[in-house]
């Protein structure tokens, strides 16, 4: 199956910055963190069928403050239900909110931050075999 983090980070990075708000999209926090940022992981989820997969998706929104942190989340939910459609070849099906948006502080630095859950059904790819 496809990287679905790597599939939405790459989808996410661009249609932020599409949308005039170039924001980092990361799996792993950087250090130094960012005053705005995104971070995107696979908290499950499990295969839909032989040939799909529907992770389930963790999405955390961090800014300098809690109205642009909410913002931020709004934005990212936003193009999560749009993300349908082929993404770095890669067929994504559908996008169904599991978990909507919730306020939930940084616990080290306390900085603002808002976070979701989402499922995304998508097809896998072929694999060669090793010999």
């Amino acid at each position: 199956m496809p990287d679905a983090v790597a599939v939405v980070t790459g989808y996410l990075r661009d249609a932020l910055a599409a949308a005039g708000d170039p924001v980092p999209v990361v799996s792993r926090i950087p250090n130094p963190r960012p005053p705005r940022l995104v971070r995107v992981q696979r908290i499950g989820g499990l295969r839909q069928t032989v040939v799909s997969d529907r992770p389930r998706l963790d999405f955390h929104a961090w800014a300098e403050t809690e109205a642009d942190a909410a913002d931020l989340a709004e934005l990212v939910r936003a193009l999560v239900a749009a993300v349908p459609g082929v993404r770095n070849g890669v067929a994504v099906y559908s996008a169904r909110e599991v978990g909507g948006p919730m306020w939930l502080p940084d616990s080290a630095t306390g900085t603002p931050r808002y976070a979701f859950a989402a499922e995304i059904h998508m097809r896998g790819r072929v694999i060669a075999a090793r010999h």
